[in-house]
């Protein structure tokens, strides 16, 4: 007989499901006990450091995200980065495991209490089997719908008892042949209006979002932004860089606040939006979302997004393969091109350093193949002093919940590590989840992590000033020692002494076998 175990595992494999990540407790020891050898589980000494690493890889691999979580416990643990997974539409299974079926009518101790409430909203679908031989059936459905359009996390609960019963084997015959179509289209009727529009705009631009960033959406971009001669913005609070920096059609990242954003796209009578939102505000205002003689069409594949942008005409289907369509479509226009923009000059001087010098000093070290975990907020809106040449190369936490950015470094090289990966981390940033240089040294990620250390969380700091928040010492974060904690965890590590040497370490890294950090001081 097959069972519910042995069911499980050939169901995520027939969805190419390739590592689990996973902090378990004692609910989850039954689902241990099946695990195969050629799908690994990747310890994490804390949840948010799982489901960091879980989503990263996933984002990196192109497969699926599996976290195993500890009940109510261990899920909560992980849900402020789930935040993140949710919304950077990262298609991940979170399971968690049930205290035995026999002990839940009890509410005994770990029993997961409502578990299909549990993580709402953040996902996208709850279940927990009625029988034990249902659960393949729930884990099918799962994986289906992490996937589907637009992708996101799930949630999936499993009494520890139901591991080693029998499956319903005509059931998982049927479940390991069947697939599905995921991908929506953009209907051809609504681009060709968009090609209509490019053609008769006096000042058209393009905005991209993550849901841009893939092979085919990078190179679409560059296409498009040449023919029809479009300056190119990257949306507010970006997760990913779907446009090269360096390109002259380059315009930087929009603000977050709807004035200021508003005051950028003034001018601009078309403007192009491909796989984001419309937009992710965050900064108060209270100006009008658009200035008057513009007029926005987007594409996204979530049809929440489509209907909660304030303006604009949305379609919902594929970004990135709308915008290949679209590219292919239109003509070659003799509208001057945009102006190059340069970043500012910073000084270089220490020996404390200015985040833009930083910045350069790092872009001078790393390839363009090099893959970015970033979670350095007070350097969020010049992370373009960075040279992105390719899709998939900045990675950050999409809902600016922190604790992300250290595990998704270790994930990220997991997930692709035929690519070089470096994490540039603030120092409040990394005591969330520092834990995870320890998985990062145990499954030998040869990680680059740059911590740049402000004593303070300079990110807020910044904001306060925006609501007229007095100064206080409650943003104050000095008397942390990073390198003495990084090699408290086995990591070779170091404090910077000149931004040459942040160069000369970055570069080094691309050649190491096993994760190494540098503190660099900021300004």
């Amino acid at each position: 007989m097959v069972t519910v175990s042995d069911a499980f595992y050939g169901i995520l494999r027939q969805h190419g499901v390739s590592a689990v990540f996973g902090n378990p407790g004692s609910n989850e020891l039954s689902f241990l006990t099946g695990l195969p050898d050629d799908i690994p589980y990747y310890l994490a000494l804390q949840e948010g450091a799982a489901i960091g690493m879980a989503d990263a890889y996933a984002q990196a691999s192109g497969t699926t995200g599996f976290v195993n979580l500890h009940a109510a416990s261990g899920t909560g643990n992980a849900m402020g980065g789930l935040t993140n997974t949710a919304a950077c539409h990262t298609p991940v299974v979170v399971m968690a495991g049930q205290q035995a079926r026999r002990y839940v009518p009890l509410d005994a101790m770990l029993t997961n209490t409502d578990a299909t409430k549990l993580c709402d909203p953040l996902v996208k679908w709850s279940g927990e089997p009625l029988r034990p031989e249902d659960g393949p059936v729930l884990l099918s459905r799962a994986l289906m719908i992490a996937n589907s359009a637009p992708r996101g996390p799930v949630y999936l609960s499993v009494p520890l008892d139901d591991w080693d019963k029998d499956a319903d084997e005509a059931a998982v015959r049927h479940l390991l042949r069947r697939k599905v179509s995921l991908p929506p289209v953009v209907r051809q009727a609504a681009l060709d209006e968009w090609v209509d529009a490019l053609r008769e705009a006096g000042n058209p631009a393009m905005v991209l979002g993550p849901g841009a960033d893939t092979e085919e959406g990078f190179a679409a971009a560059v296409t498009l932004a040449e023919r029809a001669r479009l300056p190119v913005y990257i949306a507010p609070s970006p997760p990913r860089s779907p446009f090269p920096t360096r390109h002259p059609c380059y315009q930087g990242q929009l603000p977050s606040s709807v004035g200021d954003l508003a005051e950028v796209l003034a001018g601009h009578d078309v403007i192009v939006s491909f796989g984001a939102p419309i937009f992710r505000y965050h900064a108060p205002s209270s100006a009008d979302f658009l200035k008057p003689g513009g007029r926005l069409y987007g594409v996204t594949d979530d049809p929440d997004e489509a209907a909660r942008a304030p303006f604009g005409d949305l379609v919902v289907g594929d970004p990135a393969e709308a915008l290949a369509r679209l590219a292919a479509a239109v003509g070659e226009t003799d509208r001057p091109r945009p102006a190059a923009r340069r970043p500012a000059e910073v000084s270089t001087s220490g020996p404390r350093f200015e985040a833009g010098a930083i910045l350069d000093a790092v872009d001078r070290g790393k390839s363009d193949d090099t893959m970015i975990a970033l979670e350095w907020t007070s350097a969020d809106m010049i992370r373009d002093r960075l040279t992105i040449a390719r899709s998939r190369s900045v990675f950050y936490p999409a809902s600016g919940g922190l604790g992300w950015g250290l595990p998704a470094a270790v994930g990220l090289g997991l997930g692709c590590p035929d690519r070089p990966v470096l994490a540039l981390i603030g120092d409040g940033a990394m005591e969330y989840t520092t834990s995870a240089l320890w998985s990062a040294v145990r499954y030998r990620v040869p990680v680059t992590f740059v911590v740049c250390n402000n004593t303070k969380y300079r990110a807020l700091q910044e904001f306060s000033h925006l609501l007229h928040v007095p100064e206080g010492p409650y943003l104050d974060i000095d008397g942390i020692d990073v390198v003495r904690i990084a090699q408290g965890y086995g990591v070779a590590a170091h404090r910077a002494e000149s931004l040459d040497d942040v160069t000369e370490f970055v570069e080094a890294g691309g050649h190491e076998q096993m994760p190494r950090l540098i503190e660099v001081p900021q300004k």
